[in-house]
């Protein structure tokens, strides 16, 4: 979850200055003629991509700083020895370089993967994860977070929000441009207006993104699975079962785990299941258990 919410916070915000910056090329792309539709949908591409791919390459540094991570470099103790050989054994059975290992300071149960690129990853576990759970659980999560890397679905997810960025950016200059021009007179006198422009393209770049980002965490769930049953074969379907059992018990536990930011994409609800980035621990255990 953390590895997909720093993406899409990060996107989100990149995306609003774009937005605001594009409001300034009106006239590179607005004619006598009317909308000049290609060189839109560049300007969209070239801001909305931009957006997507600032995120991807700031991840792992924003993720060490949001979470605290600290890498390991050299053991201290037999646990980090064991967490160091654990993921060298995964990533060498993954067929990708040894990514970054990190502890990040949180008793939750937790864990991540993120980077620019296969062979230049962090995964990193919580403290709390570390501490409760047994190895072959511990092992599975890794795997897990392994499988996310080797898929390269930091990539992909990057690719598909920048074209739902796309997307948001090209839809709302549109309608903004439709209704201004069915508000005019037939002398083409009226219109919105500058100020009412900026206000109506900024609240509809609000709202496609919303849209934009129940389409994205849609994908996102579907590639759970996929770094599921990574995880399975990395490590075994037992041990991946586990994990997950594990988590969902926790987070059943009252007061154990907090709504913001729960274990390995624990959804936090009905209300939020349409933007929920991972799929119900029970959908994941099932599939599993059915592959």
């Amino acid at each position: 979850m953390m590895r997909i919410g720093l993406l899409l916070a990060t996107n989100f915000a990149v995306l609003l200055v774009a937005g605001i910056s594009l409001n300034f090329l009106f006239g590179s792309y607005i004619t006598s003629a009317g909308l000049n539709l290609p060189v839109l949908l560049i300007y969209c591409a070239v801001f909305g991509f931009s957006g997507s791919l600032i995120s991807l390459f700031l991840s792992k540094k924003m993720a060490k700083m949001s979470t605290g991570t600290e890498i390991i470099t050299r053991a201290r103790n037999a646990d980090e020895q064991w967490l160091l050989d654990t993921v060298a054994e995964l990533a060498q059975a993954a067929g990708i370089k040894m990514p970054e290992v990190g502890i990040f300071p949180a008793q939750q149960a937790n864990a991540f993967a993120t980077g620019w690129n296969k062979n230049d990853a962090l995964v990193a576990v919580s403290l709390g994860l570390l501490q409760r759970f047994k190895k072959e659980e511990i092992k599975a999560v890794m795997a897990h977070e392994i499988g996310h890397v080797a898929n390269g679905d930091m990539v992909t997810m990057t690719l598909i929000q920048g074209v739902m960025n796309t997307f948001v950016l090209f839809l709302t200059r549109i309608v903004v441009y439709a209704i201004d021009q069915f508000t005019r007179n037939e002398e083409g006198e009226g219109g919105l207006g500058f100020i009412a422009q900026m206000a109506l393209t900024f609240v509809l770049d609000m709202v496609f993104g919303i849209i934009a980002h129940a389409i994205v965490a849609w994908f996102s769930r579907y590639r759970e699975y996929r770094a599921d049953h990574a995880g399975a074969s990395l490590a075994s379907s037992h041990a991946m079962i586990g994990a997950l059992q594990r988590l969902k018990a926790e987070s059943e536990m009252p007061n154990q785990m907090p709504s913001t930011l729960t274990a390995f994409g624990i959804s936090g609800g009905r209300v939020s299941e349409l933007f929920a980035t991972h799929p119900p621990l029970d959908q994941r255990i099932e599939a599993l258990r059915n592959q």
